[in-house]
């Protein structure tokens, strides 16, 4: 099987089940190389619906949850966007398709994961700029975003993240220490509002809080 077959495939099945909804989304997914960003794993498994160890104790998330947070991120043609937790950067390639005209800034903890991302979006023509650092600091000089999202769980999402999102913006993040939830943040002048939805498992967030 070849990879654009294997990447159609993967999203007709993700499509079947309910867990795609939006259209830019799905086209996203079907125009990322997953198997790219997996140089280590067979092309069987680069497009099995599982997560997958990436190094450094970390992990690439299932096709259905990237597409879950991408979903419910609400971002659009033309937009920047912040990613905690940059990894292997699939995630981030797909959230870049879909700003198409706009920017993935994305702060990864791990100087190896952060070195390595770089040069895979350098060679496969992504948009996405890469800072090595603690994500809890968010990326200040950029701000403010229209949208941002974590794909490590932390405690509760950093207060610096939330605030460089512009008000009228979403933040999307797994939270909690044991059980974790995925949650949605609406940012407006006056505050935050937050909506559940579900629960999920990821790594946990690294650095300080």
């Amino acid at each position: 099987m070849d990879p654009r077959t294997a990447r159609e495939e993967m999203v007709d099945r993700l499509q079947r089940h309910g867990r795609i909804d939006g259209a830019a989304t799905a086209a996203a997914l079907r125009a990322v190389p997953r198997h790219e960003f997996l140089p280590d794993v067979s092309l069987r498994d680069a497009y099995a619906d599982r997560p997958l160890p990436i190094g450094d104790g970390q992990t690439i998330s299932a096709p259905h949850m990237v597409a879950r947070m991408v979903d419910l991120l609400e971002v659009e043609a033309g937009d920047r966007a912040l990613e905690i937790g940059t990894g292997c950067g699939y995630h981030a390639a797909v959230t870049s398709e879909v700003v198409d005209q706009g920017v993935v800034y994305s702060v990864e903890y791990h100087a190896s994961l952060a070195a390595a991302a770089r040069e895979r979006f350098d060679r496969l023509g992504y948009d996405v700029r890469v800072r090595h650092g603690d994500g809890h600091e968010g990326w200040p000089e950029h701000a403010p975003y229209d949208a941002a999202y974590l794909t490590c769980a932390a405690a509760s999402v950093p207060d610096a993240v939330v605030e460089q999102v512009r008000p009228g913006g979403t933040v999307v993040a797994p939270v909690g220490t044991g059980r974790q939830e995925l949650v949605r943040l609406h940012v407006e002048s006056d505050g935050v509002t937050r909506e559940h939805h579900g629960a999920v498992r990821f790594v946990s967030m690294l650095g300080d809080e």
